[in-house]
């Protein structure tokens, strides 16, 4: 099987873990105070406070924020975490259309916008590519929201020469197996905002406020510190065999569009054709991992108000993710594209 998911480790991470078993220290040590000035300094923010998961991190920013009884709007494209931590955050969600690169659209937002009043946007950074940042922060400056970036799959990825959660107010970051920057499990919310950052740490830091304890531990940030060492090298590896694919497959695919002054990390590699479950049998069949993200819009499985969704309907019936990860082969790269122009013959459609 030619696997979709593939995180490796090197001797590096090897020796981390066990420098910290013969430490004794496995908890609140040195190496997670290494991994967040190293992330902070590596997105450009002033701090970085590591969670459990990306789910909570999510959670977190939102209890900072303050969202009880709020508005809190939500692109139809995502992980189900997206609007899950909205609720469990006290918030009442809305959910947008995206746009061509399957992120939040910042002409529907508007509409919603003038007519919700949200407390805070989340804009996701689908796929490794961020959303349109530029026109999401000046409705902020106009509107007066909180912009919290959803950045679980687009760790490296840049917005004009600026990494992604550096762009809103805070942001929050998934460490999950799967991610361009793995722990395993593990998450982080990023900050420039001061005031923020001490309503986070009310949350996570046991004192006069409740709190919870979402810490990670020491062995997730040894390989998480190494890891990030390796992410430019490991996106550009990704960027590479994206371009492979774009100019292999014939038009008989969507292929991912990258916005024009952003650098798209390709978490996922997603491409668009009406028949793709037809095309996913043929891929399973030749021993490729080819998924779904996301067989779902976030307004149907959590019952969300929503704003009409036209591309979000159709994008979900036809969007599949084929491997892209940055230990394919060039032999494997090319046998993903041998099979999914075979298949493609067998499924024929005009594009529209």
């Amino acid at each position: 099987m030619v696997r979709i998911i593939e995180p490796r480790f090197s001797e590096e991470e090897k020796e981390i873990v066990l420098e910290i078993l013969e430490s004794g220290q496995i908890t609140r040590g040195k190496w997670t105070s290494l991994f967040q000035e190293e992330f902070a300094r590596y997105l450009g923010v002033e701090q970085v406070f590591t969670l459990c998961s990306g789910t909570v991190a999510l959670f977190i920013a939102l209890k900072a924020i303050g969202v009880e009884g709020k508005r809190v709007i939500v692109p139809a494209m995502s992980f189900m975490a997206t609007i899950d931590a909205v609720y469990l955050a006290g918030g009442i969600p809305v959910v947008v259309d995206v746009d061509q690169y399957y992120t939040m659209d910042a002409n529907q937002l508007e509409d919603a916008v003038k007519k919700y009043r949200p407390k805070v946007v989340i804009p996701v950074h689908l796929y490794g590519q961020t959303a349109d940042m530029e026109a999401i922060m000046w409705l902020s400056e106009r509107h007066g929201f909180y912009v919290l970036e959803d950045t679980a799959q687009a760790h490296g990825a840049e917005w004009k020469g600026k990494k992604a959660g550096s762009l809103g107010h805070i942001s929050a970051f998934s460490f999950y197996a799967s991610k361009n920057l793995p722990m395993g499990e593990g998450g982080a919310i990023a900050t420039s905002d001061r005031r923020l950052a001490q309503e986070v740490k009310k949350w996570i830091d046991f004192g006069n406020h409740p709190a919870f304890n979402v810490r990670i531990t020491e062995f997730q940030a040894g390989i998480g510190y190494a890891q990030l060492k390796k992410l430019e090298a490991n996106n550009l590896r990704r960027r590479e065999i994206a371009s492979r694919y774009m100019q292999s497959l014939n038009g008989g695919f969507v292929h991912p569009y990258e916005r024009e002054g952003a650098c798209h990390v390709y978490h996922l590699y997603t491409l668009r054709h009406p028949q793709r479950d037809l095309i996913l049998e043929r891929l399973k069949a030749r021993g490729i991992d080819g998924r779904v993200y996301y067989p779902y819009l976030l307004n149907e499985i959590r019952g969300a108000e929503s704003l009409p969704l036209p591309k979000a309907e159709r994008f979900r019936r036809e969007v599949f993710s084929v491997p892209v990860h940055p230990y394919l082969t060039d032999k494997e790269v090319d046998f993903i594209v041998e099979v999914l122009l075979s298949a493609v013959e067998l499924a024929p459609h005009p594009l529209c």
